[in-house]
């Protein structure tokens, strides 16, 4: 093949994968024919796209439900000292683009199994967090469900906070009313643990809530799970727990602003990866710990508490704040790298599609089976145990 026919092949290519990626990606509309191709230049496989074999539909699909391929997928694999996307998420990519214009994989079909990042300009799978035993756990179906206006968020490349707060409105709304019920029967002191994944929008939420409560006249604070960490040093890379915490001091806390009273408790230093308290729990020398008045509402911030049987009897209210992966990574997109600017993109881009499915499994569905709600904003409904529909329902009555 010479120089002007391979030429003329790969923009036969790119044109015929820029209309079916448009089906793929509502967003891919906005962009010119020639903005795509930079993109696609950065994805090209140095042997040509005539050298990507394909898997079938169903054998990649059981590939990227594996928790050993998302285990697999290295965060700063490396070219020339310069951070690279993992050659696994690279193959994922290649694969999918040659199979929509082959015509092997239907555009329904990969956008069904996989959700295109413009910004990040690659595939990454869905990740299912309603499965069969979550939504048994709330009765079979949603409480309330509300038109889905995160669909119009689609054709973003990323999202500010203000958008989707505006496209959140009505399941906020009727989150802070259910809320708002469910305390009124249980009383205060109440502990409230809102949790969900990264970007889901469980900060600012929880903000809105507190000023909900406050114009109320309800005394609110907040209680940082991770001010309870132990040193770095002492965690070996472990995950929040009973051995990388101040797990008794964290439970006698809590018992203890229940019972109406001021707690002290550790200040973390996320700097120095270092706690004020000694693993005894003792103020080490020249700290200062954090103090806390008692109040009405008090906020606990951090997945770790659900899973635990001690603390989790504690919980009055236990949330889980939803949102689905793709409104959250335009939303890191923004925060994290244009504002925070808190990671590199190429190591952004693989840590999102690693950790995304092994947080799922470990942490959110785990959550999600044990809890009293679900605010799924990207699929606008509140999904609640029928216990709390029924305290919901008499509440309506009155």
């Amino acid at each position: 093949m010479d120089g002007t026919t391979r030429k003329h092949s790969l923009q036969e290519f790119s044109r015929i994968l820029f209309e079916q990626m448009r089906t793929v990606n509502s967003g891919i509309a906005k962009l010119a024919l020639y903005e795509f191709r930079y993109g696609l230049e950065n994805i090209y496989p140095i042997e040509g796209w005539e050298s990507v074999r394909l898997m079938k539909t169903e054998d990649l699909e059981r590939k990227v439900r594996s928790r050993d391929f998302f285990e697999a997928i290295q965060l700063k694999p490396r070219e020339k000292e310069r951070i690279v996307l993992d050659e696994m998420i690279v193959c994922l990519t290649r694969m999918l683009f040659v199979g929509l214009v082959q015509g092997t994989y239907s555009a329904e079909w990969v956008k069904q199994v996989f959700y295109f990042d413009i910004r990040g300009f690659y595939f990454l799978p869905r990740t299912q967090y309603f499965t069969e035993s979550v939504v048994a756990h709330f009765g079979g179906k949603p409480f309330q469900s509300f038109t889905p206006r995160q669909k119009d968020l689609e054709p973003l490349q990323d999202l500010g906070y203000l958008d989707f707060q505006q496209a959140n409105a009505e399941i906020d709304h009727a989150f802070f009313r259910a809320i708002q019920k469910i305390i009124t029967v249980r009383g205060t002191p109440i502990l409230i643990t809102l949790a969900g994944p990264t970007a889901a929008g469980k900060t600012e939420i929880t903000e809105r809530l507190r000023a909900v409560f406050e114009q109320a006249g309800k005394k609110t604070t907040t209680i940082e799970m991770d001010n309870f960490l132990v040193d770095r040093d002492h965690r070996d890379d472990k995950p929040m727990g009973k051995e990388t915490s101040h797990f008794a001091l964290f439970k006698h806390s809590l018992l203890e602003i229940l019972r109406g009273k001021q707690i002290t408790i550790p200040r973390y230093d996320f700097i120095f990866a270092t706690s004020s308290h000694d693993l005894d729990g003792n103020l080490k020398p020249g700290c200062v710990p954090i103090v806390i008045e008692p109040a009405d509402i008090i906020f606990l911030e951090g997945n770790f508490p659900f899973q635990m049987i001690e603390i989790a009897e504690l919980i009055g209210i236990m949330v889980v704040y939803l949102t689905d992966d793709p409104i959250r990574l335009k939303r890191k997109w923004k925060r994290d790298i244009d504002y925070r600017k808190k990671y590199e993109p190429t190591y952004f881009r693989n840590r999102f599609f690693k950790t995304q499915f092994l947080r799922a499994e470990e942490i959110y569905r785990p959550l999600m089976e044990t809890c009293d709600l679900v605010v799924d904003t990207t699929g606008a409904a509140l999904w609640v145990t029928p216990e709390i529909a029924a305290v919901l329902n008499a509440a309506a009555n009155e």
